[in-house]
Formats: C-alpha cells, structure tokens, sequence
C-alpha cells in the first residue's frame, strides 16, 4: 500500500480497457481495409500487427505506407464504420465496480483516450461512470499518433487543479503507448491484455502484465508512492 497520506492516482484508458470494444475496433479495421483492397484479418492478427502511428500498422498490411489520400479515407471509414459499431459495446468485465471502489475509497481517478475528446465525454456520461473521474479527456488534433503529449497535458491539468503528480500515478492500459505515456511523464503502467495487444507484445514494454482490470488495480494499490 502507499505510504504516509499519498494516495495512488490512476489515469485509465477507454477504448479496449474500461470500454470493451475490441470486436468493433476489428470490423471498423476490416472496413477500412476493403477501402485499398486488403483482405479481413483476425482479432488474433490486429493484436499481433496493431503498433502506431496507425499508418505504420497499415504499412505491415499494405506493404507501403498508405498515401495521404489513402489514410485520410481509411481513417474516415474507420471512425464511421467504428461510431456504428460502438453503440453495442459496453464495459469491460468488473470495470463500473472497479471505479465506484476506488472512489468510494477515497481515491482518485481520471481517463485519458485517444478517441476524439468531442466524442469521448457523451460516451462516457452514457454509461453512467463521469462522476468517478476527476478528468476525462480525449484526443485533440489529428488521429492516429502517440499518447504521450496528452499524458503530459493530462497531467498538467491534474497537478494544477487537484495537486496529482505522474510520480504517485498508475496509467491502466491496453497498448505499448500507455506504457509509452506513462514514462514520458514519469508514471508507472499496467497493461491489460484484453484489448488491442498479445500479451507476447505487451511483456516487451517493461511494464506488469495482467489479464484483469481487477488485477490491475490490485497491482496498482501495491506501487510505493
């Protein structure tokens, strides 16, 4: 447990972590990919394959870095085709427990996604779970890049209006960019395996592996501060 009167923050990912969305994410791929002619790949393949920025993963597929032309269409098929999809997701196995546990103890919490923050902040006060969030924010600019200057925002928004530091802080996970992110800003990451990566390609990110949310958040409350 963390010592003296610092309590562990936790900064969660949404899309494949708190939001079990992985399937949807697969068939919005798919249709992307029908858009320059690639074949359907498996959940299997996408959690093998997935790296960003998003134009590298297509590049493994197409062979070459798609034109502008072609990502700016597949990108808008993705998020279209994605926005259909979304509506049938719900949360991950425990997560809504999860969080009313951690406040209820007197903890904080905040989400950072890279899902665009104009349609993040309705989708997260659909499902019921705002209130345990002390931020909640999503991409701004461009799609498909790295979460760790939105880490670092994220945080300076969190120290100057509640007093949270990245060094008392676990980022929750389902991508190499969490663990990305939480390093540039000095946090410390879990990864889950239940989204976008194989456990195979999370273990090469240094950061503690687990299979739950449940299990996450108990390695969490184990960090020193």
């Amino acid at each position: 447990m963390t010592s003296g009167t610092t309590r562990t923050h936790l900064v969660w990912d949404w899309n494949g972590t708190l939001l079990d969305d992985t399937h949807a994410v697969i068939r919005a791929t798919n249709a992307a990919f029908a858009e320059v002619g690639l074949a359907p790949i498996t959940l299997e393949q996408y959690r093998e394959m997935y790296t960003i920025p998003i134009p590298r993963f297509y590049e493994r597929f197409l062979g070459r870095l798609p034109t502008e032309a072609e990502w700016e269409r597949m990108d808008g098929v993705f998020h279209g085709y994605y926005a259909e999809q979304r509506a049938a997701c719900g949360l991950t196995a425990g997560a809504e427990e999860l969080l009313h546990q951690w406040q209820r103890a007197g903890r904080s919490q905040s989400l950072l996604s890279m899902y665009g923050h104009e349609q993040l902040v309705p989708v997260v006060r659909g499902y019921g779970i705002e209130p345990r969030f002390l931020r909640v924010e999503g991409r701004t600019g461009p799609s498909g890049g790295s979460k760790a200057l939105h880490m670092e925002r994220h945080f300076e928004a969190l120290a100057g209006a509640d007093g949270v530091l990245p060094e008392n802080s676990v980022v929750i996970g389902d991508a190499l960019d969490d663990a990305v992110a939480a390093a540039h800003v000095g946090a410390r990451a879990v990864l889950y395996t239940g989204g976008s990566h194989s456990r195979n390609c999370l273990e090469g990110a240094g950061a503690p592996v687990v299979d739950s949310l449940a299990e996450a958040v108990a390695l969490a409350e184990t960090f020193a501060a």
